[in-house]
């Protein structure tokens, strides 16, 4: 029944309760418009899946953010294999243009077929980071010189700090090539443009290059405060890592008698600091993983590792890299290693030794250079800070 202004009374709906064995009839008001609806279940057949009812720019957007903020590959894996349309949506180039370093991580004992299928899948939408990870790994390890180069180049243009100073290794070493193939100016030029980028190894390789005069004009005090900035900036990123962690005591005590193995790097040792060695990139951990296991160089041939533990780079012809001038144990790609393995482990193991055997020696005069450190001035530049 309505009333004129066309609202309905309230419903009586008749309950029976049992009382002292006597059934009494009471009355319970619904309010009008308040009556119940049922939901329909998603598990009843021809109910409604909510998660189909989503537009895919939607969903997209979302798996763009998880790839981005991924912390390693099974992260986003585990997506991927939850159902047929995650699967379809999650290999869009618009997800994996936004993949991020810690998501293209893959390891060198998983590298696979597919593996590489993915890395190329991600290179091809425009991930820079994918472009420079596969191109390492082709270049150092799957020995596809020219596919490798390519990539890290599609990066570097891109202005990809790493992949510009990968390449100015390239080019001091002629890797790839022959002696005769090494520019210095084009090493110089990719270095420049990577410190200008940040990068804190091009930064120490730019400066060891204006203190030699190693393909650009000599200049020492520019050489130096681009290794003073190095060293500096090393240590910002550290900070910037744990801005609300306390600076451990240690970091600010100078122990110039550090045993080797230690996980501490004094990169500011005349400054009074002891910080943690910096974090290695996932396409140079891959490449010491890969080589790690071949005890007989890197394809059953006499070629030779970058001793420094967070490079990973391999020789690509004899006598590519320049060794200790006063050990001779040691080798390294180019300085900006050199000077990290000697703040790290080398000078506590670094000690004078005859002359290398004579075959070595006439094979150092043909192909390969010295790399002389008379204390820490030659090698790392703390005599900058030495003399401050």
């Amino acid at each position: 029944m309505r009333t004129r202004r066309g609202l309905c009374y309230p419903r009586v709906m008749n309950m029976c309760v049992e009382n002292n064995n006597r059934v009494v009839k009471r009355r319970k008001v619904e309010p009008a418009g308040c009556r119940k609806k049922f939901k329909t279940s998603p598990e009843i057949p021809g109910g409604c899946d909510f998660f189909d009812a989503l537009p895919d720019d939607l969903v997209l957007c979302i798996l763009r953010k998880l790839s981005f903020t991924a912390s390693s590959p099974a992260d986003f894996i585990s997506v991927l294999i939850t159902c047929k349309r995650l699967n379809g949506l999650g290999v869009n180039s618009l997800v994996l243009s936004r993949a991020s370093q810690k998501m293209l991580a893959v390891k060198a004992k998983n590298w696979s077929e597919c593996a590489h299928r993915f890395l190329k899948l991600c290179a091809d939408s425009g991930n820079v980071e994918a472009c420079y990870t596969l191109g390492m790994i082709r270049f150092y390890c799957l020995q596809n010189r020219g596919s490798g180069a390519s990539l890290m180049a599609k990066a570097a243009i891109s202005s990809h700090a790493s992949a510009l100073y990968s390449l100015a290794v390239i080019q001091f070493n002629g890797s790839g090539g022959s002696k005769n193939d090494k520019d210095l100016r084009a090493g110089v030029a990719l270095c420049a443009r990577a410190a200008f980028l940040g990068h804190v190894d091009a930064l120490r390789e730019l400066g060891h290059c204006l203190q030699d005069g190693y393909g650009v004009k000599q200049n020492i005090a520019e050489g130096r405060r681009f290794l003073v900035q190095a060293n500096a900036r090393e240590l910002a990123i550290v900070l910037a890592a744990n801005p609300s962690a306390v600076v451990p005591r240690s970091w600010l005590t100078c122990n110039p008698h550090r045993q080797p193995g230690g996980t501490g790097c004094p990169l500011l040792s005349d400054f009074g600091c002891n910080v943690p060695a910096p974090e290695a990139h996932p396409a140079n951990r891959f490449l010491s993983d890969w080589f790690s296991g071949r005890t007989e160089g890197v394809t059953g041939t006499d070629l030779r590792l970058c001793s420094h533990s967070g490079c990973g780079r391999p020789e690509t012809r004899r006598h590519e890299f320049r060794r200790c001038s006063v050990c001779g144990a040691v080798n390294y790609c180019s300085r900006a290693c050199q000077a990290l393995d000697w703040k790290l482990r080398h000078k506590a193991e670094c000690a004078p030794v005859e002359r290398w055997a004579d075959e070595d020696v006439e094979n150092e005069g043909n192909n390969g250079d010295d790399m002389q450190h008379d204390g820490d001035e030659d090698v790392n530049g703390d005599e900058i800070m030495e003399e401050s």
